[in-house]
């Protein structure tokens, strides 16, 4: 399995430089995702872990989820979702090279072959991300493939619960900003972009294939083998402490504090975040914080 997918769920706003495609019409399909409660006298807060884009709308509010999000009075995402279409120059910006070097002259004769035949693949010129450093370029051919099979923005869970909250007049808060987000992919060390961009490539055969399995096991709620999916396969440790383990153990840390406020809650991160070794339940755990699986 590629690691891919545990960096495609880590880059929520760099989700939405993709233009959103039509919703379906068809009746959705019913599925039942994950959700957790962490409670104490006077606040209950709910965890629930989003796929940021599907390629179909389906009915992830029907029973508890539903019944949870319709019952808060704060709503926290992993940035707010108001503000995710401005991130798109944030992402921009920040992709951009500062070494004066073009992508492409930074890549060994092998991996560049690799990488202009990628991008003719995909309708695009072998220049295309010169520009960019080669974590832009790697997001960029994992989501465009993607966006081609007909998952999108419109049909992902974050933008509906969003949406929800919003027709209740409910506050949106967030962990982070789109600029810090796109400030972890930014700050990785340069080879640890290549290697990113070389497994990329090397996966763009089955990466439709990886994240359809991805999807059916966030539908079934089956959060072991989404962690396995997601997480598990990110050997290089410096991804994971930067995209995965530090965030969640802030996150955690957030959630805690959140305790001494009375309240309800309802929480919507990616859904790696809850999943496996180092989620949020297993760093709040270390702080003495249960947390209780609903569905």
């Amino acid at each position: 399995m590629s690691r891919i997918r545990s960096r495609l769920g880590a880059a929520a706003c760099a989700l939405f430089i993709l233009t959103a495609n039509p919703v379906h019409a068809e009746a959705p399909e019913a599925v039942r995702p994950a959700l957790w409660k962490v409670a104490d006298e006077d606040t209950t807060i709910w965890l629930f872990g989003t796929i940021h884009v599907l390629p179909e709308p389906v009915a992830w509010d029907a029973g508890p989820v539903g019944k949870a999000l319709d019952s808060a009075q704060e709503l926290v995402t992993e940035i707010r979702m108001d503000q995710a279409e401005q991130s798109q120059g944030i992402i921009l910006q920040k992709s951009l090279r500062e070494d004066g070097k073009a992508l492409r002259d930074t890549l060994a004769d092998r991996e560049r072959d690799s990488y202009d035949a990628a991008l003719a693949g995909i309708g695009l010129p072998p220049a295309a991300f010169d520009r960019n450093d080669a974590w832009f370029a790697a997001l960029m051919l994992t989501l465009i493939p993607l966006k081609a099979a007909g998952y999108s923005t419109e049909s992902g869970i974050d933008q509906q619960v969003a949406a929800r909250a919003k027709a209740r007049h409910i506050p949106n808060e967030a962990f982070e900003t789109a600029d810090y987000q796109i400030g972890l992919f930014d700050s990785l060390p340069e080879n640890t972009q290549q290697a990113y961009l070389a497994e990329v490539l090397g996966a763009l055969p089955t990466v439709k294939a990886d994240v359809d399995a991805m999807v059916s096991a966030w539908k079934t709620g089956d959060a072991d083998h989404l962690a396995e999916l997601m997480n598990e396969d990110e050997s290089d440790p410096t991804v994971r402490k930067v995209l995965i383990t530090d965030r969640n153990a802030n996150w955690a840390k957030w959630l805690k504090a959140r305790l001494d406020k009375p309240g309800i809650v309802f929480v919507a991160v990616g859904a790696g975040h809850l999943a496996g070794p180092g989620s949020v339940q297993d760093q709040l755990a270390a702080q003495g914080i249960a947390s209780t699986r609903v569905q």
